[in-house]
């Protein structure tokens, strides 16, 4: 099985397919690198598509200490995984936790990144919830821990921004709660503690995220509250941001709706591959409303 090795020493699983500029994809919490297949199998027929698993998600490797999962090193494996491979600079496409990678890659690795996609990305960012967010993950983590993975799944698959994906897709929905079961429950509750209860809200970051030149493209659910206004955030102080936001949809919007999900990113990559995704026009920063 191939496997590239962190810093720290962890090893990586990754899968890779098709030929051309690279693309990571980074995985969210609730699923695994196998969640990303409809975007391999349309994206690889053009680009090099990589997908690894997390660390703490097989199968990769659980470590038991929660010091060694963090909002940092998450996204120093992307850089590992690119290390490993021989990849100077790629496309990061990430969704939920993988979108908050994807941010922080921007952040601290720059240079490395062609792009950036980070999709339903901001739930516990807004700084009203931050504090409910760190007990829910709390509460999550010791979830995972007392009923193990595969009873907490159907609980966990049924949240707010979960039903949408259940109703649109019934059995796309059941093979999401079927990886979602093989969690482990070792990883999930380490990876809880450490990454989403201790990430620093994106609002604080905003000094470095509005000198982050990166071309980069926000995909939100209008049904995933928490993640809108984080996404309206974002689009307003990134340089070079454009925001998506699809109708009656969810956390899931790469499962929800694949085809549009796609046809976006694709649109993006292949603006940002000819030059053409630009900083935004200064005549059009709010409050701008006549030329003067």
């Amino acid at each position: 099985m191939p496997y590239a090795t962190a810093a720290d020493g962890v090893k990586l699983y990754y899968e890779e397919a098709g030929s051309g500029t690279p693309i990571v994809f980074v995985h969210e919490f609730g699923d695994n690198f196998r969640s990303w297949e409809q975007q391999v199998g349309f994206f690889s027929r053009r680009y090099r598509c990589i997908v690894y698993a997390a660390r703490g998600y097989p199968p990769s490797d659980i470590p038991s200490d929660v010091e060694r999962y963090s909002q940092r090193q998450a996204c120093d494996d992307i850089a590992a995984v690119m290390d490993h491979l021989g990849i100077a600079r790629a496309h990061i496409v990430g969704i939920s936790m993988g979108g908050f990678a994807t941010l922080h890659f921007g952040l601290n690795h720059p240079a490395r990144a062609l792009s950036l996609t980070a999709a339903a990305a901001g739930y516990g960012a807004e700084k009203a919830f931050e504090g409910d967010m760190r007990a829910q993950a709390e509460v999550a983590a010791g979830k995972f821990e007392s009923m193990g993975p595969a009873k907490f799944a159907e609980i966990y698959g049924e949240a707010a921004a979960r039903v949408q994906f259940q109703n649109k897709d019934p059995r796309g929905w059941r093979a999401f709660i079927e990886r979602l079961k093989q969690h482990s429950q070792v990883g999930a509750a380490a990876t809880m503690r450490g990454v989403q209860a201790r990430r620093p809200s994106l609002y604080d970051l905003e000094d470095g995220l509005r000198n982050m030149q990166v071309p980069a493209l926000l995909i939100v659910g209008d049904e995933d509250d928490h993640c809108i206004q984080p996404g309206i955030f974002l689009k307003r102080i990134l340089p070079a941001c454009g925001l998506v936001v699809l109708p009656k949809t969810g956390h899931a919007v790469n499962l929800e709706e694949p085809a549009l999900f796609n046809q976006f990113v694709a649109e993006f990559l292949a603006q940002v591959e000819n030059n053409a995704w630009k900083v935004r026009d200064p005549r059009a920063i709010p409050g701008a409303l006549l030329k003067t």
